[in-house]
């Protein structure tokens, strides 16, 4: 039964906008164009398909202009209307203040389920639905750059930017109106897994404060906590492959559209993620328990829940049963505003979704400063940063061979230390020092102020603070 109360994911952004706002002293005017979204574009196109005209409903909608261009990813999916995609856009906003990005927040979608079409007929789709916003400057270098999203990827961001180039053939920038290209096409190494990896960094982050573990009521390091990952698609599965892999977590379980899995010995996300791509679902997978209502495992015990896939699947009706002491929102609105009420209560640490979700902006904007600037990173300077270590080496052997038994290098230490930082390694290192920049950020007006009592509306804090600080300086 649906509980009457329960806030829209859009009415639960304004929700937690306006529990921010209500602590910072702004002028009301300024306030209102922070809250409201700038203009929300609606198309109808129609597409020949198998013999007849389809028509299609999409959207691109810009939030806020306060820094150009504006930036947000297009999502495929038969859910997307009006308010969905403006109260994305409004997260992107603040989700690209908070983590330093200089865009404005934007966000597209189209009413479609991409499972029902065949690739060729996909890219007939996907193009139009590109020469319509490009028409009209809502996919352009310069002003409004959009990405991947939910049922979007590589593929189509590859679309988009060659329709661009087809409509501006003589825009050197061309490959920048989009983020999210494969690597062949303009792309930048490391965008597919960034999101997840950013989920990653920002636990990682999370556990180097020990007032923090104390107040999720938790102890120690990432090493043995028990997650459960809610969707394992492309941000998912790499949160839950490196934080399994690299940090050595225990993958409990596992939920998806038909069911969800459970071992308290561990999942092996690679072979899990394999059989969903071979089965279209988790059932008959067979080292693990299968339950046929997957947002049951959403109430198992835990140390870390991960929701990574839809909005409001934590909401007012199961809130009081979610056992884990710490959310990560991996995916965007989660935690309905209801719910987060209802778990900050009972002590729930949430990590907000516009920090823990911003891998994928902030590797886009890496992407999108890589195409504008037409060289790779890491080109210019890794053989001359090689060259200054064979220095140190070629020191370090003279002394290795003068004091002989006596001293000597690590193995592996030679190979280790001269090889240049290539562009994988110099976007890894962007995105962690980002996320831990923007982590101490929300952290410092969490413990400072007696007034905030959670990461979200520290968060909220920091981000309006610098979208309004970006308006006056605009002379508004």
């Amino acid at each position: 039964m649906t509980n009457l109360k329960e806030p829209s994911f859009r009415e639960s952004v304004d929700l937690m906008f306006n529990r921010a706002v209500a602590l910072m002293d702004l002028p009301p005017g300024l306030e209102e164009k922070i809250r409201v979204c700038n203009a929300t574009y609606t198309v109808r196109f129609g597409v020949r398909l198998r013999g007849q005209i389809h028509t299609f409903t999409g959207y691109r909608s810009v939030h806020s202009e306060h820094m150009e261009p504006v930036k947000g990813g297009i999502r495929y999916a038969m859910g997307v209307n009006q308010d969905e995609v403006e109260a994305l856009a409004a997260l992107m906003t603040y989700k690209c203040a908070l983590v330093e990005a200089p865009f404005g927040g934007s966000k597209g979608g189209l009413r479609i389920d991409p499972r029902e079409y065949e690739e060729h007929e996909l890219e007939l789709i996907t193009r139009r639905f590109a020469y319509e916003l490009a028409k009209r400057d809502l996919i352009h270098p310069s002003q409004n750059v959009p990405a991947p999203d939910m049922g979007t990827g590589e593929r189509e961001m590859a679309w988009i930017a060659d329709q661009y180039k087809r409509m501006n053939t003589t825009d050197i920038n061309a490959v920048a109106c989009v983020t999210g290209k494969p690597q062949n096409a303009g792309g930048i190494a490391g965008r597919v897994e960034a999101t997840g990896r950013g989920v990653q960094y920002a636990l990682q982050e999370f556990f180097r404060h020990p007032e923090d573990i104390k107040a999720a009521g938790l102890k120690g390091t990432l090493e043995g906590k028990r997650v459960i990952v809610q969707g394992l698609g492309n941000v998912g599965f790499h949160a839950a492959k490196f934080l399994s892999q690299e940090d050595d977590a225990i993958i409990t379980g596992i939920i998806e559209r038909d069911g969800a899995l459970f071992n308290p010995d561990g999942l092996d996300v690679d072979a899990v993620r394999a059989w969903i791509m071979k089965h279209d679902g988790v059932t008959g997978y067979p080292d693990a328990s299968h339950h046929a209502d997957g947002a049951t495992v959403l109430e198992e015990d835990c140390d870390i829940l991960i929701p990574a896939a839809l909005e409001g699947v934590i909401n007012m009706s199961n809130a009081k049963r979610i056992k884990a002491p710490l959310i990560i929102e991996a995916a965007n609105g989660p935690v309905t505003a209801g719910a987060d009420d209802i778990l900050r209560q009972k002590g729930t640490v949430i990590i907000p979704d516009m920090y823990a979700n911003a891998g994928g902006v902030t590797v886009s904007y890496f992407e999108w400063v890589k195409n504008l600037s037409h060289i790779r990173f890491g080109r210019m300077q890794r053989r001359q940063e090689e060259a200054r270590h064979q220095l140190v080496v070629d020191e370090l052997e003279r002394l290795d061979r003068y004091l002989g038994d006596a001293w000597s290098m690590t193995p592996q230490f030679k190979d280790k230390y001269l090889r240049g930082a290539d562009e994988l390694e110099l976007v890894r290192s962007g995105l962690d020092d980002t996320m831990r920049i923007a982590y101490q950020s929300m952290r410092e007006v969490w413990h400072s102020r007696k007034d905030v009592d959670d990461l979200r509306t520290a968060a909220y804090l920091v981000s309006i603070g610098k979208v309004a600080a970006s308006y006056r300086a605009k002379g508004l």
